[in-house]
């Protein structure tokens, strides 16, 4: 539905709430149709100003418009300016301008007008002219300033003959690096801790911080000098996750410090090798998984056991760690100094002191933040004795089961990117994986206005990268498996045809030729654990009991039915990023990988509405993709890993179940899947089935 606008800088009085009658309409609209989208032609609103004052009042007209649920729009995107970098000024007018914030005295004189304001601000400008305006500020800078400048702003732009004049002025290649280039990454680092600068533009900068330092390499003397320091980063063994090491690797590179990336899964002995080789003053670990904690402990005892503990500091950083975890339980039992980051900015920080530790200081003496201590707050859980646990909790078992399509499993390909980016999680994108955060107080940007400047314009480019490119082959395995519970364990039965309804619906077949057992016979199980309070809940509890099995079982004695489904976006694209990164292009290869991430949980979650449609209970889901992130359908998907199912080794299990290699997809010894981008679960269709912690 075309909402309308009309032209509101004519000076008719008729016009003049013109603007804020289309923003309620559209507010109107989105509230009392639930699913109508809207549209607009935006730039009508500014017929009759300059182009210079319509780029500005255009683009505050649609960040409001869409803040009322405008859901399109038809705009000439190049002239559309991201609100933060529209002058304070002129926004505040094109603001008023758009709500009619017209002034008056006591007498009723008008004292202000945003429209005479407006015409007044932008007199003899045209949009050439804001360009020339802020390239004239930049080169009026003196050279160093201007080449900090560059950095902080992401400008690559004339940089080389920047960089030429400032050594035509007697600055050295190492001089201009330390002085002027350094100085604008911190400045960058500042920002971005203070919440005023958001990962995308910090990456953005590291990549003019790269080609700059690249520039003047061949003019930089051979220096026998230890320099700021040495770092030897590396995922820890059984861990094939890569992305937030790299982002430390980009941090500290593109401010002065040497960095040994030595990659994924490596064992303790390859990082001592390469700290050794590369005369290293610090170690760093990162990893994903709950397991890579585990290994980052027993790596700490090597250090202690080897004697090396105080020849390196180690840094330790990555998703499944907490600072208390680090710096009390660890720092207790490592004999050198251990330190957590949090992020690549926090592990910045750490590195000067620790490199200062390292060539011999006094931890007490170069500002090392001193361990944070957990703070024990009493016990609050009431948790049943092992003794009282209940066989089962009070989940019902008098649901009824849905008889599946077929048994067994099949493989889908080639799938449409629409169908299932239509299940993507912008938030978990674009605040999670692209760091776009609100900045802080008063003047910081708004999450909404980072959507809307940076977050949906750049997931539009990568999709259709990611189409032209073809850089996904997304594919499912998934199954339905005959299952029983037995206590805490689930039973997968064995599988075949069924003609004779032996698992309660006759005729069922199983395209993938069956398990090879007999129908009825026990062919693999899964323990699951049981809450020590609350419900006592188990997966188990989901899963009806084993009926009496035999020819001719009525529908009320169908056995259950479990679904296993297997998710990937496939190897493409991990080459992709894996060139985005050896060639610099920083931004590009975080947004591409944590879009990639959220893709592939987008496919899962669409392949799971499938499987509910399939076993027959698709009219449950809600009505619109909110409802479906907040699971406002029946049933639940479990990853393993997740509370309720945390045993790793199950994996081997669903591979022996489902056959993944056929897309794709391998198990390695340390129970990861690769490509990397792939994700599994456990489907349940029970009605009560929800997340639960144990």
């Amino acid at each position: 539905m075309d909402a309308l606008t009309f032209p509101i800088a004519t000076g008719q009085e008729e016009t003049r709430r013109d603007a804020i009658e289309t923003i309620e309409a559209i507010r109107e609209i989105t509230t009392k149709y639930k699913g109508v989208q809207t549209t607009l032609g935006v730039s009508n609103v500014s017929f009759g100003l300059n182009p210079a004052a319509r780029a500005v009042l255009n683009s505050v007209f649609l960040h409001e418009a869409t803040a009322a649920g405008l859901t399109s729009a038809i705009v000439d995107a190049a002239k559309i300016m991201p609100l933060a970098s529209i002058p304070d000024d002129r926004r505040k007018v094109a603001l008023d301008l758009v709500w009619d914030r017209r002034e008056y005295d006591a007498d009723g004189e008008l004292t202000y007008d945003p429209l005479s304001t407006m015409l007044d601000l932008f007199d003899g400008v045209d949009s050439a002219a804001l360009r020339d305006a802020r390239a004239a500020e930049l080169a009026a800078l003196p050279t160093g300033e201007r080449l900090a400048r560059r950095i902080i702003d992401g400008e690559s732009k004339g940089l080389e003959d920047d960089l030429d004049l400032a050594r035509s002025e007697g600055m050295t290649a190492l001089g201009i690096i330390n002085d002027h280039l350094l100085a604008g990454m911190q400045v960058v680092g500042e920002r971005f801790g203070k919440g005023e600068m958001q990962l995308p533009f910090v990456l953005q900068s590291a990549e003019v911080m790269k080609t700059a330092v690249a520039l003047l390499e061949p003019h930089m003397e051979k220096s026998e000098a230890a320099g700021k320091g040495k770092i030897v980063l590396a995922t820890v063994r059984g861990d094939v996750h890569d992305i937030g090491k790299n982002l430390v690797d980009i941090i500290l590179t593109n401010n002065g410090y040497d960095v040994v990336n030595i990659g994924i899964k490596q064992s303790i002995n390859d990082i001592i090798a390469a700290a050794e080789e590369h005369n290293a003053d610090v170690i760093g670990m990162s990893g994903l998984l709950v397991k890579s904690t585990v290994v980052m402990k027993e790596n700490l005892e090597e250090l202690n056991v080897r004697g090396l503990a105080r020849k390196w500091p180690v840094i330790l950083g990555g998703a499944a760690l907490t600072r208390s975890f680090v710096e009390e339980d660890l720092a207790v039992i490592f004999e050198g100094e251990v330190r957590y980051a949090r992020d690549a900015f926090e592990g910045l920080a750490l590195m000067e002191p620790l490199v200062a530790i390292a060539r011999g200081a006094e931890p007490s003496s170069v500002g090392l933040p001193a361990l944070k201590k957990r703070i024990h707050r009493p016990g609050l859980l009431d948790l049943t004795e092992p003794e009282d646990m209940p066989s089962r909790s009070d989940v019902a078992i008098d649901n009824a089961v849905p008889a599946p399509p077929f048994w067994g499993t099949r493989i889908v390909k080639g799938l449409p990117l629409a169908d299932f980016a239509a299940f993507l999680d912008e938030r978990a994108t674009f605040m999670g994986q692209w760091g776009l955060k609100p900045g802080r107080g008063e003047d910081g940007v708004s999450y909404e206005q980072l959507v809307d400047t940076e977050g949906r314009p750049r997931l539009r480019y990568w999709m259709d990268r990611i189409l032209a490119e073809g850089m996904l082959d997304p594919a499912i395995v998934y199954g339905f498996f005959p299952a029983w519970s037995e206590g805490d364990q689930v039973v997968i039965g064995h599988h075949g045809d069924d003609p004779t309804g032996v698992y309660g619906t006759a005729g069922l077949l199983a395209p993938d030729g069956g398990s090879g057992g007999a129908l009825g016979e026990a062919r693999l199980s899964f323990s699951f654990p049981r809450q020590r309070r609350d419900r006592h809940l188990c997966l188990a509890d989901f899963v009806h009991p084993k009926p009496r099995l035999g020819d001719g079982v009525t529908a009320g004695e169908r056995v259950d039915v479990v679904a296993v489904q297997l998710a990937t976006a496939g190897a493409k694209v991990d080459e992709v990023t894996a060139r985005m990164f050896a060639e610099n292009q920083y931004r590009d290869y975080m947004e591409l990988n944590g879009l990639t991430m959220q893709l592939t949980e987008a496919l899962a979650e669409y392949w799971h509405s499938r499987i509910r449609a399939e076993l027959g209970f698709a009219s449950e889901d809600p009505a619109d993709i909110a409802g479906m992130f907040k699971l406002d359908y029946r049933g639940a998907r479990f990853s393993l890993g997740y509370p309720a199912c945390p045993d790793m080794e199950d994996r081997r299990k669903v591979v022996e179940l489902l056959k993944p290699e056929r897309i794709g997809v391998e198990l390695s010894e340390e129970l990861q899947l690769h490509p990397e981008q792939s994700t599994d679960a456990f489907v349940f269709h029970h009605p009560e089935a929800k997340y639960f912690s144990v």
